[in-house]
């Protein structure tokens, strides 16, 4: 009897094993069909552009930029907006009703050679900030891969990601990434650090994964 016991518990051990292997070999393919993805990249030329005014933006794409490599781009104004935060909200909510677009110090040369643009962005008053509305009236993206990025008070995209894909029809736009960052009203500003940031970088890491684009 005990032999037969024995017996048993030396075959459920063997079938473990044999089922963590197997496993593990299931999930070696997994990852190699991730990298096989990302090799379509590097044929490929990458801008990062983005608006930040309290550096989370900015966070964001540097973690994009070490990820993927390219260029990038801080958006600047011929003008730039005020320090003051309920002067900033006026003045944008202003630009929003008249459609005015502020016109922007930061030129890009050869846009026509970039394959994948992505856009970061700050949500203003729910809506595109003036100034990344500049940039893609200043630019054709068509026939190129979009992809926007976001940063907001805890409120969402708003109608951002929907505007980008309604302004550039004949382009490719994928799944953008948002998360919350500073709440500038509450004199709560740059907050991508410490612990903060390794999630938000664990979050961009996966979200590349996803649409295809890690390296």
């Amino acid at each position: 009897m005990k032999t037969k016991v024995l017996y048993g518990f030396i075959i459920s051990i063997f079938l473990s094993v044999t089922s963590c292997s197997r496993a593990e070999e299931s999930g070696a393919q997994k990852d190699t069909s991730l990298v096989e993805k990302a090799d379509s990249l590097q044929d490929k030329k990458v801008l990062i552009v983005y608006l930040s005014r309290t550096k989370n933006t900015k966070a964001l794409a540097e973690i994009i930029h070490r990820k993927v490599g390219g260029r990038l781009v801080g958006i600047e104004l011929e003008k730039p907006y005020p320090a003051h935060y309920q002067t900033v909200v006026d003045q944008v909510a202003q630009e929003n009703r008249t459609g005015y677009l502020p016109p922007l110090k930061t030129k890009i040369d050869s846009m026509d050679t970039y394959d994948v643009v992505f856009i970061g962005f700050p949500t203003w008053g729910m809506q595109l900030p003036p100034p990344i509305k500049s940039f893609l009236n200043d630019y054709n993206l068509a026939g190129k891969t979009v992809v926007p990025f976001n940063t907001n008070a805890g409120y969402g995209i708003g109608s951002t990601f929907d505007t980008v894909r309604q302004l550039f029809p004949g382009s490719k736009v994928l799944e953008g990434y948002s998360t919350k960052g500073g709440v500038e009203r509450d004199g709560i500003l740059f907050v991508m650090e410490g612990g903060r940031e390794k999630l938000v970088e664990n979050e961009i890491q996966h979200w590349l994964v996803k649409i295809g684009l890690a390296k």
